[in-house]
């Protein structure tokens, strides 16, 4: 699918199926008038007669006979005043998901841009219909037939700025190429996403964009002290795999950055066994960090950003039962030499996180972000739109909450209360991996911070809630979101603040 940015208007565009937006407290605005001086007073009579209202997430599909465009898709972007680049990224999906419903092979998106930067609305435009007609069939044994058009025009786009707009659109691919790739990742069943796929995964991004790979066994792991990650690993039949994925920009390196994501390739919780209505069936995505942090490397890797060098840890297993598998009441040292008393087998993802990002430390980075779906009582907090994010360095917090907005990916700052670190307290340890469950994701964070040096800044991101939509949201189609890439991949080429 080609993606052009354009001058062009809604009133001289031709094409298979035009797609024009209307605001719903505007009956004069100039949408209105424009779609009356081409298509004439039936077409406004037809819109009347379908009960069109333009209401946000709304959309009327025509069919014009014997005239080009042959369809017409009308988008309800709602009040004029509460128009936003997030609209406008939501407009889009909803417009190219009507037009690839009637076939068509050329689109054109006609969206109010008045107030609206235009590179940003280019890219935000773009990364839409990509990911809205993003389909995974490959476990399907008779395919759906699905062709998205060949062609879609950004249309009123400023004559003078379509150099950089269609770079932005173009740039915007690569970043749809990382999220489809998290989304294919974390959708795929546990028995086709291993830890050995995973480290394959990291193998095939370092051989196609010459990224720098190292993968630690068992063995190198023991090595290292990783006593933490291992407990984790050993009741499985598969092998762990630390995966440590590397791009080195060409050139003077000004930043050192390390992405972080929990690998769990399926969770049963072990000993403290998952039961009926814990979705244990969808344990599938508890890699979904690992997911997002390789998507954003594959991204990383073909945009090229200069200056900062990037790198990507997965401490990649299985938690599962069996005569070897780790004991509640069990004692493990960390790679920092905490001891760690583990009272729920089921809060795996902090203890393999935990030695992850020790090893992240020793990198002496600039900046350290952990991605996990760590926690239900995250969901519980913020819901399924909205990844809960904890950090002590309000640059860092800052710079990525606004990473997330201009990628439509929503995050919120959750407080890292010291006062609930009694809660980790052990009588026998030096910790506990889980405290009470009252603030379970506050304390979840905190632990994480134990083995995170204080000098270093560094973030952490619940997405626990966002990594799976059951029905489909947003730029997402039903199932996995990928969500986390487009945050990671905006916070790198902008310089990776903290």
């Amino acid at each position: 699918m080609e993606i052009r940015c354009s001058s062009a208007t809604a009133r001289d565009w031709t094409g298979e199926a035009l797609v024009v937006g209307l605001f719903s407290d505007a009956p004069g605005d100039s949408s209105r008038d424009l779609l009356k001086a081409r298509f004439g007073d039936v077409l406004l009579e037809r819109m009347e007669r379908r009960r069109f209202k333009a209401k946000p997430g709304e959309s009327l599909v025509l069919e014009l006979l014997n005239q080009q465009p042959s369809t017409l898709v009308l988008v309800g972007l709602g009040a004029a005043a509460e128009f936003n680049l997030e609209q406008l990224r939501k407009a889009a999906a909803l417009g190219a998901k009507a037009a690839h419903g009637s076939g068509a092979s050329s689109v054109g998106l006609a969206l109010p841009l008045e107030g609206l930067p235009p590179v940003a609305a280019a890219s935000a435009m773009a990364e839409a219909v990509r990911l809205i007609l993003f389909r995974d069939q490959r476990f399907k044994g008779e395919a759906e037939p699905t062709q998205p058009p060949t062609q879609v025009e950004l249309l009123g786009l400023p004559a003078d700025q379509l150099s950089p707009c269609q770079g932005a659109a173009t740039s915007s691919q690569a970043i749809c190429s990382g999220v489809e790739l998290a989304r294919e990742l974390v959708a795929a069943p546990p028995n086709v996403v291993t830890p050995a796929a995973l480290a394959e995964t990291a193998a095939g991004i370092a051989r196609d964009f010459g990224l720098q790979l190292k993968v630690l066994e068992r063995a190198d792991c023991e090595a290292l002290g990783m006593g933490s990650y291992l407990s984790v690993a050993q009741g499985s039949d598969l092998p762990p795999k630390f995966i440590h994925l590397t791009y080195v920009p060409q050139g003077e390196v000004k930043r050192r950055l390390v992405l972080v994501g929990k690998g769990l390739t399926f969770d049963s919780g072990g000993y403290n066994l998952k039961t009926a209505g814990s979705q244990i069936e969808m344990m599938k995505f508890d890699m979904g960090g690992s997911g997002a942090v390789l998507g954003a490397m594959r991204a990383i890797a073909e945009l090229k950003p200069a200056g900062i060098e990037v790198h990507m840890l997965v401490a990649a297993c299985e938690n599962m039962i069996s005569g070897g598998a780790i004991h509640p009441g069990a004692i493990v040292t960390a790679s920092n030499g905490k001891t760690i008393e583990i009272n729920n087998t089921d809060a795996e993802g902090r203890l393999t996180l935990a030695d992850a990002l020790v090893y992240a430390c020793k990198l002496e980075p600039d900046a350290v972000v952990d991605l996990a779906t760590l926690t239900g009582a995250c969901v519980i907090a913020l819901g399924d739109e909205i990844a809960g994010l904890w950090s002590p360095s309000d640059c860092l917090a800052q710079a990525l909450v606004q990473a997330g907005e201009e990628g439509g990916e929503n995050l919120w700052r959750m407080p890292l209360r010291a006062s609930y670190r009694a809660g980790l307290k052990s009588g026998l340890a030096d910790m506990k991996n889980t405290g009470p469950r009252p603030g379970g994701s506050i304390t979840a964070a905190l632990f994480l911070q134990d083995f995170v040096n204080k000098e270093i800044p560094w973030a952490h991101m619940d997405i626990a809630g966002t990594v799976w939509s059951d029905k489909g949201r947003g730029l997402d189609p039903a199932g996995a979101t990928g969500f986390g890439v487009r945050t990671l991949v905006n916070w790198v080429l902008a310089g990776g603040a903290a």
